[in-house]
């Protein structure tokens, strides 16, 4: 598969001709389905058209999949936690493992970890949450409210994740991590498998809105890889049917699903301060890269600036996200818009009546932020 990568003084963007070819195996999306359904607060999040966003784009119709309410938390990580846990505790039930609570062990740029905190508190067992530097004061508080123990590292993600993975050796605890490596895959497997509901959810909201066909481009905010490995898997796994583009938006201060593209291999990346704090994020899962490799159309990094003016911009349109959610507006915007935006529309084969989706993977109050926009 050949890459295009832009100019390093152009937009940071790279192109991946042929990855709407690339198949992969489905996820068990009725199984995970049922069990979120099972859940008292579970409920379909919003697919809000917004014409506004479609005229910007010069596209037929624009959505936004709002995960600022999700099973009782300000974004979509419980999807993938709760399907997680669930089964790290049924296997445990079913191996005869000694009864009594276990400790569920992560590292988080904040919504993952408040996700497993309060599902931990919810059935009885506890969390130890390992948080990095840059994460809001207001995010760890929001993951001590839930009766986790808080552990704050005086480092990046990367080094948070090697020390919760490290804490959770001991007797009667389980790391819940959403990146994978040798050796760790069947958890952060689970994870992916959890998010599936939510691409379950766009179908049928698609279709009750005229798309049947469904979309012509998914933007995906990127940390680590793992919801892109669940949209990856949900629209690479069908054999009939037009296939989308997908697109990946990272902050450029911690661009490694770009920079691994450009290495043709996983690569680790220095990462630095950012607004999307739920994408700081210096490597990608092992068990997402071959997705990234093998089907994501496009990467795209955007600064802190253009998440923020997506932010303001979405609530203006009624829809609350925090920084990270607004990723995906801001990378659509940087793609879609500007200078060479006739070829990178080509290449993502868009027209003026293509459909896009934008996954806002988090509400306004998940990570507070600054609201300057320049």
């Amino acid at each position: 598969m050949s890459d295009n990568a832009s100019p390093s003084s152009a937009l940071p963007w790279r192109v991946r001709p042929g990855a709407r070819q690339w198949r992969c195996a489905p996820a068990p999306t009725a199984a995970v389905r049922a069990f979120h359904s099972s859940l008292a607060d579970y409920f379909p999040t919003p697919l809000t058209e917004l014409p506004a966003l479609a005229a910007e784009f010069a596209v037929g119709r624009a959505f936004v999949k709002d995960e600022s309410c999700r099973l009782g938390l300000p974004a979509f990580k419980a999807l993938g936690a709760s399907w997680a846990i669930h089964r790290v505790l049924a296997e445990r039930a079913a191996s005869g493992e000694r009864p009594g609570p276990v400790t569920l062990v992560t590292a988080t740029d904040g919504n993952h970890g408040r996700a497993v905190a309060r599902l931990a508190r919810r059935l009885g067992q506890h969390a130890h949450v390992y948080v990095p530097e840059g994460v809001h004061p207001r995010a760890v508080e929001a993951i001590v409210a839930e009766q986790a123990k808080v552990t704050e590292v005086a480092g990046s993600y990367d080094d948070a994740v090697r020390l919760a993975a490290e804490a959770a050796a001991d007797p009667d605890t389980v790391l819940v991590q959403d990146s994978a490596w040798p050796g760790y895959e069947r958890i952060p497997g689970w994870i992916v498998e959890g998010y599936s509901t939510l691409c379950a959810e766009i179908d049928e909201q698609l279709t009750a809105a005229g798309v049947a066909a469904g979309p012509d481009l998914v933007a995906v905010p990127v940390g680590v890889g793992s919801l892109a490995q669940a949209v990856l898997t949900h629209y690479r796994s069908r054999s009939a049917g037009p296939a989308p583009a997908l697109l990946a938006v990272e902050p450029e201060t911690a661009a490694c699903v770009l920079a691994s593209l450009d290495a043709g291999e996983p690569v680790s990346v220095p990462t630095a301060r950012t607004i999307m704090a739920g994408l700081n994020c210096g490597t990608p899962s092992g068990n997402a890269w071959p997705h990234l490799y093998g089907g994501l159309d496009a990467a795209v990094a955007v600064p802190d600036a253009a998440a923020a003016r997506a932010a303001a911009r979405l609530a203006a349109l009624g829809v609350s996200s925090g920084p990270c959610g607004a990723a995906a507006l801001a990378g659509c915007h940087a793609a879609l818009t500007g200078p060479g935006a006739g070829e990178r529309r080509t290449a993502l084969g868009l027209d003026g009546t293509s459909v896009v989706v934008l996954l806002s993977t988090e509400g306004a109050d998940a990570n507070p932020h600054s609201t300057v926009v320049h």
